[in-house]
């Protein structure tokens, strides 16, 4: 395993929690810290181990968004700069959704901009009833143009609209109102909730749920007929699996 200095990573009956470990800026997202997680979520694929991925914040908050000292920077660069510095963190984003193993992003405090949209990109978000979101960008100026993508097909258009372009930030209860996240848990349950839910997740039948994260997210763009086909596919592979062949027999014999 990687030696982390913005992170940590630990593996505990089969899910690997990265927890984002910069409490003194908020766990503010920079080069360093991006490239930290890519390597963690490269050694969490590798690990057969590994069933789930759990994303935290250490302190008293998930994440800040962009670090400002870096985004002060990035406004000082040229544009090919900007390209390459963008693309870094557009590969974290990339490699969420296709990374074999189901992310679930555990947020306490505050998830803004950048950070919100870090947990947006996980396929399960699971939020302290005292959490907040939102993508406050516009209000300087600047737009969550990557994390859009994310939260294009996260939320309906209009309700997306209005986060991009009203910068709000909302309560956990709002967010899950309006499907941004999957549940809201009490403060002083959080962890403990946190930990059972990743557990039963982790429980389950670690090629199923690889595969039908595969397909959910392949569906993308595809026609109604081409989707179906590509179900077809997945289907015949999945049958092929030994955790169908193994599942399917403990079925019948009961």
């Amino acid at each position: 395993m990687a030696d982390y200095k913005t992170i940590l990573v630990a593996v505990d009956a089969g899910v690997s929690r990265i927890t984002l470990n910069r409490p003194d800026k908020r766990n503010a997202l920079n080069d360093e810290i991006v490239g930290e997680m890519k390597n963690a979520l490269r050694d969490a694929a590798a690990d057969k181990e590994s069933r789930v991925v759990l994303v935290a914040g250490a302190g008293k908050d998930f994440c800040s968004g962009a670090d400002l000292a870096a985004l002060h920077q990035s406004s000082q660069a040229s544009i090919e700069q900007s390209l390459a510095n963008a693309r870094w963190m557009s590969e974290l984003f990339i490699m969420m959704r296709r990374h074999p193993r189901p992310i679930v992003a555990a947020v306490h405090g505050r998830a803004l901009a950048g950070g919100c949209g870090l947990a947006t990109a996980a396929d399960i978000v699971l939020a302290a009833e005292s959490a907040k979101f939102g993508y406050p960008e516009v209000n300087i100026g600047f737009i969550p143009a990557m994390v859009m993508a994310i939260l294009r097909r996260s939320l309906s258009e209009k309700r997306a609209f209005e986060m991009i372009t009203g910068g709000e930030i909302i309560p956990a209860r709002q967010a899950l109102e309006f499907g941004l996240i999957n549940h809201v848990f009490p403060d002083d349950q959080f962890e403990a909730q946190v930990n059972s839910y990743a557990g039963r997740l982790a429980a389950k039948s670690a090629s199923a749920v690889s595969l039908s994260k595969q397909l959910l997210y392949h569906m993308d763009g595809m026609t109604f007929e081409t989707a179906i086909e590509s179900g077809v596919h997945l289907n015949a592979i999945a049958r092929a699996t030994e955790d169908c062949k193994r599942g399917v027999e403990q079925f019948l014999k009961k």
